[in-house]
């Protein structure tokens, strides 16, 4: 649950404004591989 939240504190994400599943998918990668590496 905590790991969702945090996701969700990415603008791009909480608001999917990707066109696209494939960059939606790509930004979430993205935002976990921040997340992991704070």
């Amino acid at each position: 649950e905590n790991f969702f939240c945090k996701l969700k504190e990415f603008k791009r994400i909480a608001m999917r404004c990707d066109k696209t599943d494939a960059s939606f998918c790509a930004m979430v990668n993205l935002a976990a591989a921040i997340i992991n590496s704070r």
